[in-house]
């Protein structure tokens, strides 16, 4: 396995660290509430990121939402991209992807997923949905949205047909989301019945991806405050205790990126990535959660503040936790998966 970047995916990447780095500040992040940030979504686009990523792949999303993940950044990036654009490039027909993609890419369009699948939506044999899914990440500003129903059946779903309604609610991040009611909506077949697994597990290594670089921006945050911060006439970093938690901390974070890295390397290389996939979502639930309480933890009382920079890390990395399965949910789906395969 080689998981060093390309020169297309490097290159991505640093302008994705830069654009980021520029306009995701705290004080645009402050202003943007619980919404998107429309105008560093437009700069994204503007840029060709998303329509990158068909290009450099799940691995080149990863490192850029690694990018997106150290500032917290508050655009649609990982969902846009894992639920639209990828999952219509890999199991749309050549109709869906030549009618689909171009929005996609330049961004005119935004996609979401209702996953995972919970039974809350089900489809009756002439397409029409009806359900509900208690909140959906971006969805106030998305266009369309992959459902899956209680078959794990996937549906593209546009959010201005009729029998389609949306209520804002707040999650734990602020991720522009909504609560999605499905009425008799009409929906649009998207892959055979291998198709949800597929994109649950590119969307499991993609939030992985971002889970990594909130974890790097929380610890990130963190060494900078011991390194300046002193006690007793000398800086908090000397600190043993100290040192042995940030120590793990990074240690974590680098154990959540491998995983990540080695998920998406195969999934781009069309190996079977399952089983990786919800090792990585694994450590991004479990190892999230301790690096983003450690980075709060090492701030002190400052970390208690909740318009300090670190507290936003620490919600990201929450959030991140419970979305797409927290640890107890992918550990189970872990044993159940090796179960089922049988001693070798």
């Amino acid at each position: 396995m080689d998981f060093a970047p390309t020169e297309e995916q490097t290159a991505a990447q640093a302008l994705a660290a830069q654009i980021f780095g520029d306009l995701s500040t705290h004080e645009r992040l402050a202003g943007a509430g619980t919404g998107t940030d429309t105008e560093l979504w437009k700069e994204l686009c503007a840029a060709g990121l998303t329509a990158a990523v068909e290009e450099i792949g799940l691995l080149g999303l990863v490192l850029l939402l690694e990018e997106q993940g150290r500032t917290t950044a508050q655009v649609p990036f990982a969902a846009s991209c894992v639920y639209g654009l990828l999952a219509v490039a890999g199991h749309g027909t050549d109709e869906q992807r030549e009618r689909l993609l171009p929005p996609l890419r330049d961004g005119t369009a935004v996609a979401t997923g209702a996953f995972p699948a919970r039974g809350g939506i089900r489809a009756d044999g002439e397409g029409r949905l009806s359900g509900s899914m208690p909140y959906v990440p971006w969805l106030r500003d998305a266009g369309l949205v992959l459902a899956a129903d209680s078959d794990r059946g996937l549906w593209i779903v546009r959010t201005a047909d009729p029998g389609v309604a949306t209520e804002p609610v707040e999650t734990t991040a602020p991720w522009s989301a909504a609560r999605l009611v499905l009425d008799g909506a009409p929906g649009e077949r998207l892959g055979d019945a291998g198709a949800y697994e597929a994109v649950l597990a590119a969307s499991r290594t993609a939030f992985a991806g971002l889970q990594a670089g909130v974890c790097a921006g929380s610890l990130a945050r963190a060494v900078a405050h011991t390194n300046t911060r002193q006690q007793f006439g000398r800086p908090l970093s000397t600190k043993q205790a100290v040192l042995l938690r940030a120590a793990d901390a990074h240690m974590d974070t680098e154990a959540i990126r491998v995983t990540a890295y080695e998920a998406a390397w195969r999934y781009d290389m069309g190996l079977p990535y399952g089983p990786q996939a919800l090792t990585a979502a694994w450590w991004a639930s479990e190892a999230g959660k301790r690096v983003v309480h450690a980075g709060q933890h090492l701030h002190g009382g400052t970390g208690a503040d909740l318009d300090h920079p670190v507290h936003r890390h620490f919600l990201w990395g929450r959030q991140l936790d419970a979305y797409l399965g927290c640890g107890s949910e992918v550990l189970q789906e872990i044993g159940q998966s090796l179960v089922k395969e049988g001693p070798e």
